[in-house]
């Protein structure tokens, strides 16, 4: 198995698949996933109402391979957590192999609407995703990273 095709199935086997993180002592969350010679980690944090964020390693016999950072917030308190990041999950486990950092470049369903921005390939990128609910944006999250 090849890091992008690792990549894009640890991203759709945690946190898009709706499985609950690790809390770790520090107060961050983590999800793990581990296949083949390959470990991946995402660790983040976030308390309500304070923006997040995280990173995501992964490493392969034990050496750190490639990484993302990411930082992002909620816009309007007033959407409820469990309908946003339930949209976020799916829009998320729409990733694909050819671009496997967030979501699909654009993705709706009932009255939310996601998209997603991103340039550079695998060895160096950055991009921003934002979510609109009822026309309005909601959510906005900026990440970038590459291979190491």
């Amino acid at each position: 198995m090849d890091i992008k095709e690792f990549v894009l199935k640890a991203k759709k086997s945690t946190y898009a698949s709706g499985k609950k993180p690790i809390l770790l002592a520090d107060g961050f969350e983590e999800f793990l996933y581990r296949e083949e010679d390959y470990e991946y980690r995402d660790r983040y944090y976030a308390k309500d109402p304070k923006p997040f964020g995280g990173e995501e390693v992964v490493w392969k016999k034990g050496k750190a391979v490639w990484v993302m950072h990411y930082y992002g917030f909620v816009l309007d308190s007033k959407i409820k957590n469990e309908l946003l990041y339930g949209f976020l999950r799916k829009a998320m486990s729409l990733i694909t192999k050819d671009n496997p950092f967030r979501g699909p470049s654009n993705f709706k369903e009932s009255e939310f609407e996601y998209k997603n921005q991103s340039e550079g390939d695998f060895s160096r990128f950055k991009g921003f995703e934002r979510i609109f609910f009822r026309g309005k944006e909601v959510y906005r999250l900026e990440y970038h990273g590459g291979e190491l």
